[in-house]
């Protein structure tokens, strides 16, 4: 089964969003209902979901500080 805009009706888009998802209205903390919305514009037939992905990817920052790599001492 495609899941492309042009191979689905805006309710099997919904119905792919919300089995992918899961429970929105279970979660305690607010952050799925944030999920949900992204996915917006693939409900809409706007953007596919692989563009909406590689877009949240492109923007995701961890927050962490990471300390600079050290050599393993085999390098020279």
């Amino acid at each position: 089964m495609s899941i492309l805009i042009k191979d689905t009706t805006k309710e099997e888009r919904e119905r792919i969003v919300n089995e992918s998802i899961g429970n929105v209205n279970g979660s305690c903390d607010g952050c799925m209902a944030g999920l949900a919305e992204m996915y917006q514009d693939y409900i809409d037939g706007k953007r596919e979901i692989s563009e909406i992905n590689m877009a949240f990817r492109a923007h995701y920052e961890s927050g962490e500080e990471v300390p600079p790599r050290q050599s393993c001492g085999y390098i020279n």
